[in-house]
């Protein structure tokens, strides 16, 4: 999952793109880019780290320019090598760059056509290179000195009939505009807005609706899926369907961990989808222990916290914040290997032991994923003192990997895949664990948005919505998503990232 940006404006872009990266950082914490044009020259600084780290203000100083676009990263096939830094850059046609948010599911084929038949080079293994070197590709056979609207539109065509998976992206033609574009599926988010200024309307792509409200841009709209807008230098603007079979299938997963609660996301208020989840597991557990014994509800932060509090609130027990955060440290879900996991849990959290001490305490989570967390945090209780620890998870059980651009592992990595709910709670050592049921949960998202007729819901289901996902796809995936490949990798490509300064600086 990683957090994009693209920005034309009629003053100096690059602080409003750091800011927004700021804003999306929680989207991405691996590495972060931006990449500006002026008078037709592009201008870039992209490195690994937080969007603080990355840019000092000497940085800031080289991006000039009216437009760009802007990247904060986490790695989805686990890699975190500076080489991948986003955005990425061809030179032909035109000077484009370009930053992806999702997967691509036929990314191996695609990679052979562009070497094979587009005759082009790939410098790194990501697909995000591949989705940039497609679209400059469709651009470039058109033949067009000077590309209009309708000539872009017309690439991204190109790109929807050659691309399977779910992605979102902002490219930037030198000189000429910004394009954003979404697949047909509407799998990752993308939303634009509009800000006026005494010079004239100024735009904003990005990845959430938080990001515009804290730059002063009002929401004009989620793009629909397989739709492109382009805004050109001067700031007119042109939206268009690019193709021809669409579907709104937006990924649940946003709602239940990724985007920020104060967003809102194809018309889904991602605060108030969380509240209903909690009522709806507050119901579950009321049908199947009216006579529960729960002292107190405590989240573990923070994106379970709305959760939690609706939970508590209808189960009429207490809310307790039991578990302080340091918030010096990563998400754990971001994190390259299992054991740099086991040891970041216990410097991420420590347990106020009066919450705990002599009661029977149930804890919730926004999900389960490998379930060491999980594990560590009912220890953490029982350390604490806690008589009794329940497990509330507010989406249903993790089965089957993320194939649309977030690096969950491989399946037997997944602590509910082949297991029941009841094995499960033996593993984390839970006294009682409790699932968001599936359709409780599309329907706290659901009723935000009545024109939402499904949601991407593989992780739960095993089923994929670009149905080109078989069993030798995930086989492959499981290869590259072990934490053994993932750090081997990392080694290797982050010698050679060191080695390639043109992909960390370019001014």
């Amino acid at each position: 999952m990683c957090g994009i940006v693209g920005i034309v404006s009629k003053s100096p872009v690059n602080q409003d793109i750091y800011d927004a990266l700021t804003v999306l950082q929680h989207r991405g914490q691996d590495a972060a880019g931006i990449v500006t044009c002026h008078k037709g020259k592009l201008n870039q600084r992209k490195a690994n780290g937080l969007v603080r780290d990355v840019f000092r203000a000497s940085h800031m100083a080289q991006l000039q320019g009216s437009i760009g676009i802007g990247h904060v990263r986490y790695p989805t096939a686990g890699s975190s090598s500076p080489a991948l830094a986003q955005p990425f850059y061809v030179n032909s046609p035109y000077g484009i760059s370009l930053a992806h948010n999702g997967n691509l599911t036929n990314s191996d084929l695609l990679s052979m056509e562009l070497y094979q038949s587009d005759l082009r080079h790939l410098n790194t293994e990501s697909d995000s290179e591949v989705l940039l070197n497609i679209f400059a590709h469709e651009l470039q056979k058109l033949g067009k000195l000077v590309p209009t609207a309708e000539d872009i539109f017309q690439a991204v065509s190109g790109v929807h009939e050659r691309c399977k998976g779910g992605y979102a992206a902002v490219a930037m033609l030198a000189g000429y505009g910004i394009i954003g574009f979404r697949d047909p599926n509407g799998i990752r988010p993308i939303v634009y807005g509009r800000r006026e200024t005494e010079k004239g309307a100024e735009y904003m792509i990005a990845s959430e609706s938080v990001a515009l409200d804290a730059l002063g841009f009002k929401v004009v709209r989620d793009l629909a899926p397989g739709e492109a807008v382009f805004i050109d230098v001067d700031g007119n603007i042109e939206l268009r369907q690019c193709a021809t079979e669409t579907h709104l299938k937006p990924c649940i997963f946003e709602h239940v961990y990724f985007a920020r609660p104060d967003s809102i996301m194809d018309g889904v208020s991602v605060y108030k989808a969380r509240l209903r989840q909690g009522e709806r597991l507050a119901d579950k557990i009321l049908r199947e222990r009216p006579d529960h014994d729960i002292d107190v509800v405590i989240p573990i932060p923070d994106s379970s916290r709305i959760a939690g509090q609706s939970l508590a609130a209808k189960l009429g027990v207490k809310f307790r914040e039991g578990l302080v955060k340091n918030r010096y440290i990563g998400r754990t879900f971001i994190m390259p290997g299992q054991s740099v996991r086991k040891k970041s849990v216990k410097q991420k959290l420590n347990a106020i032991g009066l919450e705990f001490k002599g009661k029977n305490v149930m804890l919730v989570d926004d999900s389960i994923v490998r379930g060491t967390t999980c594990e560590q945090i009912i220890e953490m209780a029982r350390d604490a003192g806690a008589a009794k620890v329940y497990f509330a998870s507010a989406a249903p059980p993790v089965r089957y990997p993320n194939v649309y651009g977030i690096d969950m592992p491989s399946a037997n990595e997944l602590i509910a895949h082949g297991r029941t709910e009841q094995e499960v709670a033996e593993l984390i050592g839970a006294d009682w664990l409790v699932y968001q049921d599936l359709e409780d949960l599309v329907a706290s998202s659901a009723e935000g948005n009545k024109a939402i007729k499904g949601f991407d819901c593989s992780v739960f289901t095993g089923e994929y919505a670009t149905m080109d996902v078989d069993q030798a796809y995930l086989d492959r995936l499981a290869q590259e998503r072990s934490d053994a490949v993932k750090q081997k990798r990392d080694k290797m490509l982050t010698s050679e990232g060191a080695l390639i300064g043109l992909h960390n600086d370019m001014s």
